[in-house]
């Protein structure tokens, strides 16, 4: 048996070798994305039905979870969290289709959940520094000592290292399984495993985002 997933179309472009299956499902992923969005907004209703009536149960539950954890200029990030959260969520799923390994997620390609996560990195200093201004964010690092200073540092970079890892690890097992299990049992435990997998792609996509909304929270405190 020969796994197909995990491995990727790659293409040498500039002298640097691009994951083509990546790019082209990573556009797919943003277009359904934005096709969903406007789909359940379009003809919105005082009471909601379909797809208006899931999106809203699900945006409702993140942004009470936002409002929560960040306070209330949470709306500063909330655009991008949603934004993130969906894409994450339909990469998770669309590579679950028994289709062939070129429809794959783009989270199972490190590539991706690194950019990702690097994201997140990224707006936790520039929201700190819309805040609470450079003097003050860069103080922290030196907090409560200053020779925490190589702790808080190095936290910096683990912290992305670890959103990346985590997210890439649990899709790319869960791709792995359910290929072993269509080889193995066509029928049958695979929609057993499929209708779970389904559940942990959100799961995952929860996941990634609170942590980035929990890393966010020390740039909301302590602004003018």
């Amino acid at each position: 048996m020969e796994l197909h997933t995990g491995h990727h179309w790659v293409v040498q472009i500039l002298g640097m070798n691009v994951n083509m299956d990546t790019i082209i499902m990573t556009w797919i992923v943003g277009i359904l994305v934005i096709i969903v969005s406007l789909a359940a907004t379009r003809k919105r209703s005082l009471v909601p039905s379909g797809m208006q009536n899931a999106m809203e149960i699900v945006v409702t539950a993140l942004l009470a979870q936002f409002k929560e954890t960040l306070g209330p200029k949470y709306s500063q990030v909330v655009s991008i969290l949603l934004t993130m959260f969906l894409f994450i969520l339909f990469s998770n799923e669309l590579g679950l289709l028994p289709t062939n390994h070129l429809l794959a997620s783009p989270t199972n390609d490190l590539n991706t959940t690194v950019a990702l996560a690097l994201v997140s990195s990224a707006m936790v200093h520039v929201i700190a520094l819309k805040n609470q201004g450079v003097k003050k964010h860069f103080k922290h690092f030196f907090q409560p000592f200053a020779p925490f200073v190589l702790i808080n540092v190095l936290e910096e970079f683990t912290k992305p290292l670890t959103l990346a890892f985590r997210l890439f690890g649990n899709i790319l097992a869960g791709e792995i399984l359910l290929e072993v299990l269509y080889f193995l049992v066509p029928a049958g435990v695979p929609i057993v495993w499929l209708i779970f997998s389904l559940f942990i792609g959100l799961i995952q996509a929860f996941i990634f985002t609170i942590l980035t909304t929990s890393y966010l929270a020390p740039s909301f405190q302590g602004g003018h």
